[in-house]
């Protein structure tokens, strides 16, 4: 109990802890048979557990933030024409990124991976993930600037 309460400084939640990792345990196909080896796989099945929670509270504010924040543009009187606009902009220079950057951008960005998970699908180090998503967020940044955008003409204007 005492490394649940150190991870969630929280009783509840340290006993929920408590309780998935005993279940976790009672349904394990193999478990160690040495004490020592037990204890190491109770404690780090305990801290995957909390940080399975964490991220998922993580994930849960971000969307709500997320949500808000649409709900607070929705309310602007912003016509649709320029959301699509601005998505539509979004998704062009998205796809003229590098498969490289696409990769991590969508691993980190859009799914929400970390950059140790995303350096496990991608079969490269962590460090390296996290300069492509630098480079990634920053050429798609310079794309998006006001002097990158082309303006289209309208229809049924000549262009210039």
């Amino acid at each position: 109990m005492g490394y649940a309460m150190a991870l969630s400084r929280d009783r509840e939640t340290a006993r929920d802890l408590l309780q998935d990792c005993v279940a976790r345990a009672l349904i394990a196909p193999s478990l160690p048979e040495s004490e020592p080896a037990f204890r190491a796989f109770l404690f780090t099945t305990l801290r995957n557990l909390w940080i399975d929670r964490v991220r998922r509270e993580r994930r849960k504010v971000a969307v709500d933030e997320a949500m808000d924040l649409l709900a607070e543009v929705a309310m602007q009187p912003v016509g649709l024409e320029s959301v699509l606009v601005n998505a539509l902009a979004v998704r062009q220079a998205f796809a003229r990124l590098s498969e490289e950057h696409r990769d991590v951008l969508s691993l980190v960005d859009i799914a929400g991976f970390g950059y140790g998970e995303a350096a496990l699908v991608l079969g490269i180090p962590p460090g390296t993930v996290m300069s492509r998503v630098s480079r990634a967020r920053r050429a798609l940044s310079s794309m998006l600037t006001d002097s990158a955008v082309e303006m289209l003409p309208r229809r049924g204007t000549a262009q210039r």
